[in-house]
């Protein structure tokens, strides 16, 4: 025997439905479901979104209208905008179009037949004198002003789902501490001043990859969101960046290339020499208006960056922070390269040289107070 065939989702048949045009049975499916869940639950508001966009297929715009405005009061923000947009739409004013744009054609009677009626119209052009040209018209003619404010209306429609979707800041600091140590941050800012949703599942994503949020304004920025890992060594650091842009991405729906970040270090006891490779391929990545990716590097500066691709590097403003900074923008749709070489000084390298100096001019000066004859230094009797 086989196995008995799978119940289809209801939500599923649904929506191929509402793709197919049967508006009907999308709301013989999704009434049941409505009755039972709230618009107040994530299931129901969703389930009210498919109604009212079946309801408008239908031209029912007043049932459709309430099902919107039912969902003004759902958890869930991108619901809510989504009604709210919907919403907009039905209650947006209808134009009416002047009769004078339409050609109403003469009812055809049974007794004449075409012929009848085409004789009858060739005489009548041939009686009836040339209409008179139409007198010039006088007085201000009146503006369109329903045409005029309903452009108006789909212009800030517009302006505000760019506003809410595109202006948005990301950008990623690394921090050198010393010689093979490495701070990872990731600060989000927005045009509003609020998360967006995208945002904050950012947040819940990275908490599992080690970063953790920080104090709003630690950056210089009060409404950001700061995300940053400890001081890590160099390999876990680049480890956890990597695995946190892939996340970035996902979230986004982008199917990118894994970033390729390599950093190198060569211990000369006194200093190291660090060369960092950063390859991000950004061609999948739609060119969003307002949208601003960019790396910042510290303490950096821009002498260091032997390669910028596409957009060169630029030295940072310092703002009463002490240490140098380099702010690398991106570009979305291209591939983005920097290459960097810098030496950074061992504090404890430094350290031990300086004492071994010191013993060896101790020792030097030891040898010449002997040769002189003074002999060994004695305490003091």
């Amino acid at each position: 025997m086989g196995e008995p065939p799978a119940v289809d989702d209801p939500l599923a048949a649904a929506r191929r439905a509402l793709e197919r045009g049967e508006y009907g049975r999308v709301l013989t499916l999704l009434e049941p479901i409505a009755a039972q869940h709230g618009p107040a639950t994530s299931l129901g508001a969703g389930v009210r979104l498919l109604m009212a966009t079946a309801l408008m297929g239908q031209g029912e715009g007043e049932r459709a209208a309430a099902c919107c405005r039912a969902l003004q009061g759902s958890p869930d923000a991108a619901l809510r905008a989504r009604a709210r947009e919907l919403l907009e739409v039905l209650e947006a004013p209808v134009l009416r179009r002047p009769r004078a744009w339409s050609l109403t054609l003469p009812e055809l009677g049974n007794d004449g037949g075409f012929e009848t009626v085409g004789r009858a119209g060739s005489r009548r052009r041939r009686s009836v004198p040339p209409p008179a040209p139409p007198p010039a018209p006088v007085g201000a003619t009146r503006p369109p002003w329903g045409f005029a404010g309903l452009a108006v209306l789909l212009l800030l429609l517009v302006l505000l789902a760019s506003l809410l979707g595109g202006c948005m800041e990301v950008r990623t600091d690394l921090h050198f501490e010393g010689p093979g140590r490495l701070q990872v941050s990731h600060v989000l800012g927005s045009a509003s001043g609020r998360p967006t949703p995208w945002q904050q599942r950012l947040v819940e994503a990275l908490a599992a990859h080690g970063f953790r949020l920080a104090e709003p304004g630690s950056r210089g920025q009060p409404s950001a969101l700061e995300l940053s890992t400890a001081v890590l060594p160099a390999d876990e650091a680049v480890a956890a960046l990597t695995a946190s842009l892939e996340a970035a991405a996902g979230i986004a729906g982008l199917d990118l290339p894994s970033p390729n970040i390599g950093l190198h270090e060569r211990n000369w006891l006194v200093g190291v020499r660090q060369t960092l490779n950063i390859e991000l391929d950004l061609e999948e990545a739609p060119v969003l208006p307002g949208l601003q990716l960019s790396w910042r590097l510290l303490p950096l500066t821009p002498s260091a960056v032997r390669r910028a691709d596409p957009l060169p590097v630029s030295a940072e403003a310092r703002l009463g922070r002490a240490e140098p900074a380099v702010l690398w923008p991106l570009s979305p749709g291209r591939r983005n390269r920097l290459e960097l070489s810098v030496w950074r000084w061992s504090p404890l390298g430094l350290g031990g040289l300086t004492i071994a100096g010191g013993l060896t001019v101790v020792l030097i000066l030891q040898r010449l107070r002997l040769r002189l004859g003074f002999g060994p230094p004695e305490l003091p009797a």
